[in-house]
């Protein structure tokens, strides 16, 4: 029986990107379906539960994807909704990438390296940062902080993932070089998580620091994130310190979103969310 599918995505056009991860996963077919919300999904879930009997729903699975992440974690609420008892399918929910790609982020920085009592100073608060920090507080790092250029979104940001997940992350403000350059003085890990084609770690932020072991960056776009970093860095030292490009998080991100959707097919109850694909992503090589 073929592998089938469903893609929900709440931008206009389904990602093109993550159909082809999909094929490339092993997936027979994707029905995929665009401009998805909370409200209109639940005809396009009972369409895939109802073909099939319940020891073919194995072979049917959902993807939930888009650029909105908040829109997708409600699309994903509104799918389990749509299920009851055991008529249910494997659902996976990596919006704009953020689960892969954080998982890979934070695999490639552990790479040989104990995170168990290091200061980590993540700056950019968005999706990739917010997971990132869930975890690497997970994984025992003795300090935590994220940041973003307004104090305020960083504390609301802390707050919700305190109510989230019941971790303790630091707020900071990362609005100037200078701000930046003080948060790492004394940090171990520093990794860039900010906008495309930002510097938000220029040279004089951690050329003269003895402390900072490791600096990953996910911009793949000129100006990268952190300055003398490369996309293809891979672990490689410089003034001391391993750096790790987003090409090198790329092609990791892309083994973990292939194995999580082959994953899917191997029961019908599964919901593959940050958490358990940061599982999936700690069983793969990284190299």
């Amino acid at each position: 029986m073929k592998k089938l599918l469903l893609h929900l995505d709440t931008d206009a056009i389904p990602s093109t990107f993550d159909q082809v991860v999909a094929y490339d996963a092993g997936v027979d077919n994707i029905i995929a379906y665009g401009g998805i919300t909370r409200d209109n999904v639940t005809p396009h879930v009972q369409g895939l539960i109802f073909t099939r009997t319940s020891k073919n729903l194995k072979n049917n699975a959902i993807f939930i994807g888009g650029s909105n992440v908040t829109a997708s974690e409600s699309v994903g609420q509104a799918v389990k909704n749509a299920f009851f008892g055991q008529t249910r399918v494997s659902v996976m929910l990596d919006p704009n990438g953020s689960n892969t790609t954080a998982a890979a982020l934070v695999r490639k920085v552990l790479t040989n390296y104990d995170i168990t009592n290091r200061k980590v100073v993540i700056i950019g608060s968005g999706p990739v940062g917010q997971r990132a920090a869930l975890f690497l507080v997970k994984e025992g790092a003795s300090e935590v902080i994220i940041t973003s250029r307004d104090i305020t979104r960083s504390k609301n940001i802390v707050r919700q993932m305190k109510q989230s997940y019941g971790i303790e992350v630091i707020a900071a403000e990362s609005r100037s070089d200078e701000s930046v350059a003080a948060l790492l003085i004394d940090a171990h890990v520093a990794i860039a998580c900010g906008p495309a084609s930002v510097c938000v770690m220029p040279k004089q932020t951690w050329i003269n620091n003895d402390n900072l072991q490791v600096i990953a960056d996910v911009n793949a776009l000129p100006p990268l994130g952190v300055a003398d970093l490369e996309v293809m860095d891979d672990g490689i030292e410089k003034n001391g310190i391993r750096f790790y490009g987003a090409i090198a998080i790329g092609n990791f991100k892309m083994k973990i979103h292939r194995k999580a959707i082959q994953s899917l097919y191997d029961s019908h109850d599964q919901f593959l969310d940050e958490t358990t694909i940061y599982a999936i992503a700690k069983q793969i090589d990284n190299t």
